[in-house]
């Protein structure tokens, strides 16, 4: 037996996509599990988004266990949703993705436009929230590259066959809706309650309409848009956690001294 039939061998697919729906469960569920280090940098970030997995607890694997679920459950469902969008002329095989550049524009006139709010407004709070909606971006886009390279799935312009693995492809899993998703969470769930609702209808909507129009345009089976979901949706809550967790360490206090006020610097290692 030589290398080529052990590397295309049914058996060592299933190999193969057991390893990369691992890895892609990893760094999906990791986020979640980011520890008390107060250091807000990117680089330091990035250590501890790689490294959170040595840090799982019972919940983690909980979650590890359910994103392995979803998107098994999604696969099963890959061809009735693309039949679903089917036109009447049927779905043509031709590999085009025209509306890539469009599809993208919401999830980045987002970003920027909250970036634009917070400079123009001399709001360092939007700003923030900016930074860390390009950072989610930024983790997700990593998340996909990687796990579009190991599957190397066929899209469904490419194929009819969404059990196409390991053929050169990059259907799975969605850089786009992982991006939508990871900046439209952030936005949604950050700043105060005030405007919650409306916060959460722009960065949900957004990132939803982002992945209805991938399977609209017959980009992405309905596996690949769960998975860029999710991994959008982490990688969101990991920086935010990163927030939570600096708010709680640190911070400025005014403590009454004689004749007059102090202000002190506390943080707790």
């Amino acid at each position: 037996m030589n290398i080529t039939d052990v590397t295309t061998g049914p058996v060592s697919r299933k190999i193969l996509l057991a390893i990369g729906v691992l890895l892609w469960s990893v760094l999906c569920a990791a986020p979640c599990e980011a520890d008390g280090s107060t250091d807000r940098s990117l680089l330091e970030d990035t250590k501890l988004y790689v490294s959170a997995p040595l840090r799982w607890e019972a919940d983690g694997w909980m979650k590890f266990a359910g994103t392995v679920l979803a998107v098994g459950v999604a696969h099963e469902f890959d061809r009735s949703v693309r039949h679903a969008f089917e036109p009447g002329g049927g779905q043509a095989l031709d590999g085009q993705d025209p509306n890539s550049t469009r599809d993208a524009i919401p999830a980045v006139a987002l970003l920027a436009g909250t970036w634009a709010f917070g400079a123009l407004a001399h709001d360092d709070s939007e700003r923030h929230v900016a930074w860390n909606m390009a950072e989610s971006a930024g983790f997700s886009a990593v998340d996909t590259i990687l796990l579009k390279y190991l599957s190397g799935r066929r899209r469904p312009n490419e194929t009819a066959n969404p059990d196409e693995w390991f053929q050169g492809g990059d259907s799975f899993p969605s850089m786009h809706v992982g991006v939508a998703f990871a900046v439209g969470t952030v936005f949604a769930e950050s700043g105060g309650d005030e405007h919650r609702w409306l916060r959460r209808t722009l960065g949900y909507g957004i990132a939803g309409a982002t992945a209805y129009a991938r399977l609209h345009d017959n980009v992405h089976w309905f596996s690949d848009v769960v998975a860029g979901a999710a991994i959008g949706m982490s990688t969101a809550q990991f920086v935010m956690n990163r927030d939570d967790q600096t708010a709680q360490k640190s911070g400025f206090s005014v403590v009454p001294v004689e004749g007059g006020v102090m202000f002190t610097y506390w943080r707790v290692p």
